[in-house]
């Protein structure tokens, strides 16, 4: 048994240290799956190992700073910014990060795509007045600090967009015909929004869109149950409560689009269901019915015009009835405008321009008056060298009130308001305009510093010499008195430094 025994042990040791042995020598190494550049698609894809969808990763690091203004973006056109005193900053600063992923994969119905654009935001805060009798300080610090968007997320496939993307209403360079400055009525806007959507491609760079659109989020502006005013909605260019139902139908979108090396042509057409509440705090109170309201627009974009390489004119035109979003778009500062100044008028405290945009008002126990808007933008982009860039660019916008409206509007305006001038005087419609000039710097690839400098206009359609009689209005820090109603104006520069990856 001990020879036996001691057999077997060696055999085991002989054996583990073949196998030590064995594990030292090299082997074949399994093969690497490396990324390869994918060019079906243009610079920066790849495709993902072990598949045949190509990706990319795309995105940037932004910093702005906006003055004479209490946001990013926006005018001192309403709000604290409006009153124009010490409540507002003067300043307002911001940094944002957005990281993109884009995939596609070529299949026998053509390629299929997904698609998001993610962003996160660091905004300054900004304080909001106590507004006590007895004083009206700035105690409560109001942040807009890490905020999360998801501007892109859609899936396309065989024709079909599903998801939230770009309005097919809206030109590609949407309000920024020549500008970073958001506040530019005259076309629709950037915001994308969830839809349904089917392109038909005819060839030749001509194509055409017909969409089914979500019309909550961007594309719904004020229906005002004015029988519901109140003073301090009145002093700030809300014309009564706003009577928004639920929603009833999207909003639905036809485009036709001619994309060739000259330029671009587009005109774009959009129908949107006007659906309010209810006259009073019940149901019993009943309701107007809905009513439909649309939308039209012409773009026109020229590439290489004659004063220099890659320069270009982007042009774009509007008309709404019962739509006005599709006019003044979601990303300007506010569909209520109330911006303070000074006076000349004897017995006055200062003056004040007012306008509301709505897509319709109403009184108890009427039907939906729908409003009207109509407006333009434009931009011409200028390269001075490989470096150095300039921008020109103008908005022009108009809001229109009915008769009937009007009568709805200045019955309770007069009334409540005390306006100077009578029935005769009160008059709510108004013009907004905006005129700016943007230059960009960029040293080396990808890498942007901009400034944006832009003069804003609310010209209000009141009778010269008319007023107003407000109550105090105390998170403004505005008194109780008599304001002269009189056109507003302002100046903002946006400041910007971008790197694109």
């Amino acid at each position: 048994m001990k020879l036996t025994k001691s057999i077997v042990l060696g055999s085991g040791v002989m054996l583990a240290g073949a196998g030590a042995q064995a594990a030292d020598l090299p082997v074949k190494a399994k093969a690497v799956e490396y990324v390869k550049a994918c060019s079906l698609y243009g610079a920066g894809f790849y495709y993902i190992p072990g598949t045949d969808t190509c990706i990319r990763l795309l995105g940037f690091m932004r910093a702005d700073a906006m003055f004479n203004s209490n946001a990013i973006f926006d005018p001192a056109d309403s709000s604290v910014a409006g009153a124009r005193n010490r409540l507002s900053n003067y300043y307002t600063s911001r940094g944002r990060v957005a990281l993109g992923i884009d995939t596609r994969t070529a299949t026998e119905y053509g390629m299929v795509r997904a698609y998001g654009l993610l962003g996160y935001t660091w905004t300054d805060g900004s304080y909001t007045g106590a507004g006590t009798t007895a004083v009206n300080g700035s105690t409560t610090f109001a942040s807009k600090a890490d905020v999360l968007s998801v501007w892109y997320a859609f899936l396309q496939f065989a024709g079909f967009t599903f998801g939230k993307a770009q309005s097919q209403f809206s030109a590609p360079w949407t309000s920024y015909p020549g500008n970073i400055f958001d506040g530019l009525p005259g076309g629709g806007g950037w915001d994308p929004v969830n839809q349904i959507t089917y392109t038909a491609d005819f060839g030749q760079g001509i194509s055409a869109s017909f969409s089914a659109q979500d019309q909550v989020s961007a594309y719904t502006s004020n229906i005002w149950n004015v029988s519901a005013a109140s003073v301090a909605g009145l002093a700030t260019g809300a014309y009564g409560a706003n009577d928004i139902g639920g929603t009833r139908a999207p909003d639905f979108i036809a485009m036709l689009r001619v994309d060739q090396a000259w330029g671009l042509f587009q005109a774009s057409f959009a129908a949107h269901d006007n659906h309010a509440a209810y006259y009073g705090a019940s149901e019993l109170t009943s309701h107007p019915d809905d009513k439909w309201g649309w939308a039209g627009q012409l773009a026109l974009s020229i590439k290489n015009i004659p004063t220099g390489a890659g320069d270009s004119i982007n042009i774009q035109g509007v008309y709404t009835n019962g739509a006005s979003r599709y006019n003044f778009h979601d990303y300007m500062s506010s569909t209520t405008f109330a911006m303070y100044g000074g006076t000349g008028l004897p017995g006055a405290y200062q003056s004040l321009g007012i306008g509301g945009v709505s897509d319709s008002v109403f009184v108890a126990g009427s039907g939906q008056e729908l409003t009207t808007t109509h407006g333009f933008n434009g931009g011409y982009n200028h390269n001075w060298d490989s470096h150095w860039t300039s921008s020109l660019y103008g908005a022009w916008a108009a809001v229109r009130y009915s008769n009937t409206a009007k009568g709805y509007i200045c019955g309770t305006f007069v009334t409540t308001l005390a306006l100077s001038s009578g029935p005769g005087g009160c008059n709510p419609n108004f013009n907004y305009a905006v005129i700016g000039t943007r230059t960009g710097w960029t040293p080396i690839k990808d890498l942007t510093f901009t400034a944006d400098l832009a003069y804003t206009m609310l010209d209000q359609k009141y009778a010269s010499g008319s007023t107003v009689t407000l109550p105090l209005q105390s998170t403004l820090a505005k008194p109780g008195a008599v304001y002269e109603l009189k056109d507003q104006h302002t100046l903002t520069l946006l400041l910007r430094a971008q790197r694109n990856f």
